[in-house]
């Protein structure tokens, strides 16, 4: 069962609950997909309306620049390399993962935009334009698409594939990445 984590809002105060909640990653990083659904509805919410409220762009760009770039870390260094490890090649991890990095790489240049978007919009008040308003759609229909992907395979094959093992050294690594536990040496992370 996954447990529900503000991850547009984690600051120190939440560092226990995080490094508790970090001890199951996969779970974690379920967690995070959980979110940014919600965020991406909250996209599509303000590309439709009239108006906006600043509290609610400003859930979106913590989330789109704090918490989503820590989760696409999670995923890149830790999760997919273990994942090509663990999996036989007849399982064709490396064609999905490959598909997952370059639509990582879109939604980083996607990601740049959107939050220039909502900072701009954030600062003036000003009504988004139409071209702002396809610019935020066009991000959350590409990430609910990725979305998909990583919840139907990548999950369900990371569950059954990495060890016991994998799962510690995955939650070390995004404990440190979050700040929540020294950094080791290279070598032993990996």
């Amino acid at each position: 069962m996954a447990h529900r984590v503000d991850a547009g809002n984690r600051g120190p105060q939440r560092a226990s609950r995080e490094q508790l909640l970090l001890r199951a990653p996969l779970e974690f990083i379920a967690e995070d997909h959980f979110r940014e659904r919600e965020i991406c509805a909250e996209i599509d919410k303000i590309a439709a309306a009239p108006s906006y409220s600043t509290a609610d762009l400003d859930q979106i760009l913590t989330f789109l620049k704090e918490t989503l770039p820590l989760h696409l870390r999670d995923e890149e260094e830790d999760l997919f390399p273990l994942l090509r490890r663990r999996c036989a090649a007849d399982e064709e991890i490396d064609q999905v993962i490959d598909r997952m990095l370059g639509s990582h790489g879109q939604a980083s240049a996607a990601i740049e935009k959107v939050v220039a978007v909502l900072e701009a919009h954030r600062d003036s008040g000003a009504p988004l334009a139409k071209a702002a308003r396809a610019e935020l759609t066009h991000f959350a229909e590409h990430a609910r698409r990725h979305l998909i992907v990583e919840n139907a395979i990548i999950l369900p094959i990371a569950r059954g594939s990495l060890t016991a093992s994998d799962l510690k050294s995955l939650s070390l690594r995004m404990q440190q990445r979050r700040g929540l536990l020294p950094r080791a040496k290279e070598s032993e992370a990996d």
